[in-house]
C-alpha cells in the first residue's frame, strides 16, 4: 500500500491532450488500499493483490481427449486397418491399475488418465467393436486426441498477474489448481457528495427553481460497477463552513471524495475554496469535448475528483478519466477500454487538437456492417442522448472532418465498466 505523493495531481497551466494525462495518472497513481484474503468464491470482481503461482500441472497426467480407444501407435498396421483385443477400461478418476501391454486396446473415456506408454486415441465412432476386439481405421495420425500433462498450466506458471480484475475465468483456473482462497484488495473507499441548495434528492420535494439530484445517482451507479465501496455523503449547501467540515469529517474514512459541480470561479461555488483550506486543489485543463477543467487535488491522504457539472460532461468525464485513476488507485493494472473501428453514417466537424466523444449507437447496414450512428442531441445537458446512446465514437485529436462512411473507434457502454 502506498500513499498518495503531495505532488501527484500538480500540473501546468497548458491544455493537456488526453493520452499524456492518462499517461502521467498512470505514473503519478499507485495503489492505496490494503490486502485481504478471501474465499475463492468471493473473489468475483475483486482485485487480485498477489501474482498466483501454479504448485501443480493441469492435467496432471496425460489424459484422453475423447471417447475412444487407446493404444500404442507402433502397433498399428501402415497400409491397412488394425484389428486388436480390448483388454481394460479406463474412466475419468480411475485409472488402469498395471502396466499397458504391447499389442493391446483399452477402452478410454474423456478425461481418463492415459496408460504408460500408451500415445494415441481412436474416436468411438470411427472404430468396430465386436465382442472383445476392435476394428482401428487407416490413417490416425501418430498422438491424436491426447492431452499432454502441464498442457494448459505447468508448476511454477504465473497463472494471474497481480493487479487483474477477477473475472470467472480467472477463478475457474485458480480452482483448477487448488486455490481455496485468494489474496486481493480491499474495495477503494470513495465518497461522493453533491452542494448547492437548489439540488435535492429524488426522495425529497422539489420546490420551484430547484432540480433533482441526477449526478450523484450516476456516479455510485458507475462506481458500483467497479467494486467501490461508496459512502453517499447526501448534499451539501452552499455554504463554505459547512462544506469544509463535512470534508474535514469525510478524509477519515475515505480513500477518495468525488463530486460534480461547484468548483468554478462562482461566489456560490465553495467547494474549491474548502479543499483549498484542507489541502490544495488543480485543475487539468484537458483537451477535451465534453467536458471541462477537472478538479483533481487532495485533502491529507485523501483524493479530491471535481467532474463537471452538467450530467453528460459529468459520466462522460468519470468514464474516461476519474475512471482510469480510481483503478489504479483500487490496485488494478492494465486497463483499457473496448475500442472497435466502425463505419459512420453522419458528417462531422471539431476543432483540431482536442479530442471528442460523440453520443452514438450501432445499425447494421444491408451488408452486415456495424454502422455508427450520432445521436440528435449534443449538449452537455442532456443526459436523454447517454440513454438513447449505445456508446461514443472518439474522435482523435488531429482530425478535423468526419465524412459519412469514414471508419472510426467507437467505445461502447458496454464495455466501459466490464471487466
Amino acid at each position: 500500500m502506498a500513499q498518495l505523493k503531495d505532488d501527484c495531481f500538480a500540473f501546468g497551466d497548458a491544455l493537456i491532450p488526453y493520452a499524456s494525462a492518462l499517461s502521467d495518472l498512470e505514473q503519478r497513481l499507485d495503489c492505496v488500499v490494503g490486502t485481504e484474503t478471501v474465499p475463492l468464491r468471493s473473489s468475483l470482481g475483486r482485485i487480485l493483490a498477489t501474482d498466483i503461482v501454479s504448485t501443480r500441472n493441469v492435467p496432471p497426467l496425460d489424459n484422453s481427449a475423447v471417447d475412444g480407444f487407446a493404444v500404442f501407435f507402433d502397433d498399428l498396421k501402415s497400409d491397412t486397418d488394425t484389428v486388436l483385443p480390448v483388454t481394460g477400461r479406463i474412466a475419468a478418476g480411475h485409472p488402469l491399475g498395471r502396466d499397458a501391454k504391447r499389442g493391446e486396446a483399452v477402452r478410454i473415456f474423456t478425461g481418463a488418465p492415459m496408460p504408460a506408454g500408451m500415445d494415441t486415441v481412436f474416436m468411438e465412432e470411427d472404430c468396430q467393436l465386436e465382442g472383445d476386439t476392435v476394428t482401428l481405421p487407416l490413417g490416425l495420425k501418430f498422438g491424436s486426441n491426447r492431452r499432454f500433462a502441464g498442457e494448459d498450466v505447468k508448476v511454477a506458471d504465473v497463472i494471474v498477474t497481480a493487479g487483474s480484475k477477477l473475472r470467472a475465468q480467472e477463478i475457474g483456473l485458480a480452482a483448477s489448481i487448488g486455490c481455496q482462497s485468494l489474496d486481493v484488495y480491499q474495495p477503494l473507499k470513495v465518497g461522493v457528495f453533491s452542494t448547492g441548495d437548489e439540488v435535492r434528492d429524488p426522495s425529497d420535494d422539489a420546490p420551484e427553481g430547484c432540480i433533482f439530484d441526477a449526478n450523484r445517482y450516476t456516479v455510485m451507479s458507475m462506481l458500483d460497477g467497479l467494486g467501490i465501496q461508496i459512502t453517499d455523503l447526501g448534499i451539501l449547501p452552499d455554504n463554505l463552513q459547512a462544506i469544509t467540515s463535512a470534508l474535514d469529517a469525510a478524509k477519515e474514512d475515505q480513500d477518495v471524495l468525488l463530486t460534480s459541480g461547484g468548483v468554478s470561479a462562482g461566489k456560490e461555488d465553495h467547494v474549491k475554496a474548502a479543499v483549498e483550506n484542507l489541502g490544495n486543489i488543480n485543475f487539468w485543463r484537458l483537451a477535451i469535448k465534453p467536458g471541462r477543467p477537472i478538479a483533481l487535488g487532495q485533502i491529507a491522504q485523501t483524493a479530491f475528483v471535481g467532474l463537471p457539472g452538467n450530467p453528460v460532461a459529468a459520466m462522460v468525464t468519470f468514464l474516461m478519466v476519474a475512471q482510469p485513476m480510481l483503478r489504479k488507485l483500487g490496485g488494478e493494472v492494465g486497463y483499457t477500454p473496448t475500442r472497435v473501428r466502425v463505419a459512420t453514417d453522419f458528417d462531422y466537424k471539431k476543432k483540431s487538437g482536442r479530442r471528442e466523444w460523440v453520443r452514438a449507437s450501432l445499425k447494421q447496414n444491408a451488408d452486415g456492417q456495424s454502422i455508427a450512428t450520432k445521436h440528435h442531441s449534443s449538449g452537455a445537458g442532456i443526459l436523454t442522448s447517454m440513454v438513447g446512446a449505445d456508446g461514443l465514437v472518439e474522435i482523435e485529436e488531429d482530425v478535423t472532418q468526419l465524412d459519412a462512411g469514414t471508419e472510426v473507434t467507437y467505445l461502447p457502454f458496454s464495455g466501459l465498466l466490464a471487466g
